[in-house]
């Protein structure tokens, strides 16, 4: 990006730049006259309607809230437009997924009592609310922070939810100092202002005066992400090089443990990833992070700083679509963009360490934790909790945090891990999942454990096609056929998203299945369980009901031509999507003419 730039906001150091010529876009506007992201959201959500103004939505991104509405709850009345029901998801920001038993509890009460009785797991080691209506918003927002969590930054232009691997591996000093190290992001990315501190957390009631949004007179409020925070959003990861279980090249930055003997020696620093792309605008592609450097354990947090403060300045603020991090390395080219963080950081950067990612583990089933104690990894299928009919999951994870008071971790499989369980919790955790008709992890097929959908339809505004309501028949219809080549036992990564912004990571797994149109799906293939390889589009506009004799098929090539020990995604990146598609075209044709 050319460095003829002017600041959006005059008398702001830390305001961001962009292209004397380019207008910011309407989200920028918003955030520039929204005095540290106030705006008229207290006015707003005082005066009775049902939703908020436009700039209102985008600045309530940034405090962990979303507007929506039920896009199938929208009915045609008689003589009038349809209607939209509108509600708000709330997202809890978890840096590592870590919460305690009481926290998990107080988070499905707060489904139970405000919204829609259900409670889902993020692919980012968060927690989602739906159906909250705007009444409920400031309730919902406080008894959060009530349990000592908080929304603040779980959405929006600044850092997201910072992951790490979850596992809690006792009297182990690498996971011990990368979880901290992660915890110390967290904070340190954090927003500043006070607004969010002053919209929800204050009880007008008493007439108790707060701080207006800025802070003190004079002072700099948002040292890092100044009057306008960040083009776009902006996620980061740690990650070992053995358990990649967080997908650190997904990221916008990533950390990934470079140790030896017990000791991390620093961390190699990537850059530049991103899943989300537009399919109306060609500019747009996922991306996976690169390598940037390495830096020891006492430079994270000043690296971290330097590029989000390049990304802050030099970031696209015209044109959303092409604002994450990858857009910008992408415009100003790898080399140029590490000669600008090395200026912001004051410092070379060294070369990466060789090390890299080299495994990945969902951390699903019974472990030892190190201390004489165990945890359980309970798969979640697509992260959500509910009851229903003979399903009664929510009542039974109820009741194991209740008595056994496990400490919880998310993964970012969507799924949860209880800790610091003794063996003879093995048998009572059992009996209470099928006494509430769960199964155990155990009882789980491979495809359905490492599978993973989107929420898409009907709350989700972006989404063109089903996802987390189909993904469960696909598997259930994909498992005999899974059997029967004799593939039961392998694991590879199966992803759906309801839509090309890919919030279930799509475009680095085995198989990825993006939903294209109403009904109808882009299938890829070729990445990998380690998550450091795109895959490629297989078949483009497939109706969902030829999904599983398409992956049949697919999976009939793998059986029939893979080498020793090979992966699916390996196997498909070997052999050549069109090497795949030729010979699974003819084994449709044969199961065609057999039918």
């Amino acid at each position: 990006m050319s460095e003829d730039t002017t600041p959006e906001s005059a008398g702001s150091d830390s305001a961001a730049k962009v292209p004397a010529a380019l207008k910011p876009s309407a989200v920028e506007l918003a955030k520039i006259a929204s005095h540290y992201l106030l705006g008229d959201i207290p006015q707003e959500l005082a005066d009775g309607a049902a939703g908020f103004g436009k700039a209102s939505i985008q600045l309530l991104k940034n405090h962990g809230t979303y507007q929506q509405d039920d896009r199938e709850a929208r009915k045609a009345r008689e003589g009038a437009k349809s209607s939209r029901e509108i509600s708000f998801m709330v997202r809890t920001r978890i840096p590592g997924g870590k919460l305690t038993a009481e926290q998990m509890l107080a988070e499905i009460d707060l489904g139970d009592e405000l919204a829609n009785g259900t409670v889902r797991l993020t692919t980012r080691q968060g927690i989602q609310h739906h159906g909250i209506v705007k009444g409920d918003l400031k309730a919902t927002i406080q008894r959060i922070n009530d349990i000592q969590l908080t929304t603040l930054a779980a959405c929006g232009d600044v850092e997201r939810n910072v992951m790490c691997c979850p596992a809690p591996i006792r009297n182990n000093p690498v996971r011990d100092q990368m979880q901290e190290m992660a915890d110390k992001l967290a904070d340190h990315l954090a927003p500043r202002t006070r607004a969010y501190h002053e919209i929800w957390l204050t009880d007008s009631a008493t007439g108790e005066k707060t701080l207006a949004a800025g802070g003190s007179e004079g002072a700099e409020v948002e040292p890092i992400y100044g009057l306008t925070y960040l083009p776009r959003k902006f996620k980061t990861a740690f990650a070992l090089p053995e358990d990649n279980c967080v997908d650190a090249y997904a990221n916008d930055l990533g950390f990934l443990t470079v140790h030896e003997g017990g000791k991390i020696l620093g961390y190699n620093v990537i850059a530049g990833g991103g899943m989300g792309v537009t399919p109306s605008a060609a500019k747009t592609f996922p991306a996976l992070a690169k390598r940037l450097g390495f830096v020891p354990p006492e430079d994270v947090l000043d690296i971290a700083t330097a590029i989000v403060k390049v990304q802050r300045d030099y970031g696209n603020r015209s044109d959303r679509k092409v604002a994450r991090l990858k857009y910008t390395i992408h415009t100003m080219g790898l080399e140029n963009f590490r000669a600008k963080v090395e200026e912001y950081f004051g410092k070379p950067l060294a070369a990466c360490h060789p090390s890299d990612v080299h495994g990945f583990d969902d951390h699903i089933g019974w472990f030892e934790q190190g201390d004489g104690k165990y945890f359980y990894g309970l798969n979640i299928e697509n992260g959500r909790i509910l009851d229903k009919e003979d399903f009664k999951l929510k009542s039974a994870l109820r009741k194991i945090l209740s008595e056994l008071k496990p400490g919880v971790r998310i993964t970012a499989h969507q799924s949860l891990l209880f800790t610091d369980l003794h063996v003879t919790d093995r048998i009572k955790i059992a009996d209470i999942l099928h006494a509430h008709g769960v199964k155990t992890s155990e009882e789980i097929s491979t495809l359905r454990r490492w599978s993973m959908a989107c929420v898409a339809l009907p709350t989700c505004g972006l989404a063109v096609a089903e996802s987390e309501r189909v993904l469960p028949g696909l598997i259930d219809s994909l498992e005999p056929e899974v059997a029967r080549l004799g593939l039961a036992n392998d694991a590879f990564t199966l992803r759906m998203t309801g839509c090309p912004n890919a919030c279930a990571r799509p475009y680095n797994c085995d198989i990825g299945i993006v939903g294209r149109t109403l009904g109808k799906y882009t299938i890829f293939l070729g990445g990998r369980l380690l998550g450091d390889r795109l895959n490629e589009v297989y078949k483009d506009v497939v109706p969902f009901e030829e999904l599983k004799s398409e992956i049949t098929a697919v999976l009939s090539c793998y059986k029939a031509e893979r080498h020793a020990a090979e992966t699916l995604g390996d196997f498909c990146h070997r052999k050549g999507i069109p090497g795949v598609r030729s010979w699974a075209e003819q084994w449709l044709a044969g199961a065609r003419g057999h039918g």
